[in-house]
């Protein structure tokens, strides 16, 4: 939550890795989470970066795209209830 919060495009694939280190971490690290500097801005980092690393996470985004996990989506949103989620 804290590098989603950060916002800084470098921490992508950091998170994208972490979700992806096991079945668990799969499930419980939201795609959203990845977007701390928005959606458009992440496909856009990822499709620059090139790597294997980026080109998963970035059909992933499209996939999740596609079935509505990002619909209405905002960081300030998604900010707002995590905060609210987290905290309560």
């Amino acid at each position: 939550m804290q590098l989603f919060n950060a916002g800084q495009l470098t921490d992508v694939l950091t998170i994208w890795q972490a979700k992806e280190s096991s079945w668990d971490a799969h499930c419980s690290i939201d795609v959203q989470l990845l977007c701390g500097a928005g959606l458009n801005a992440t496909k856009a980092y990822l499709e620059a970066d090139g790597s294997e690393d980026a080109a998963e996470a970035l059909r992933y985004l499209r996939e999740c795209e596609v079935t509505g996990d990002f619909a209405n989506f905002s960081v300030e949103e998604q900010t707002r209830w995590r905060t609210e989620y987290y905290l309560s």
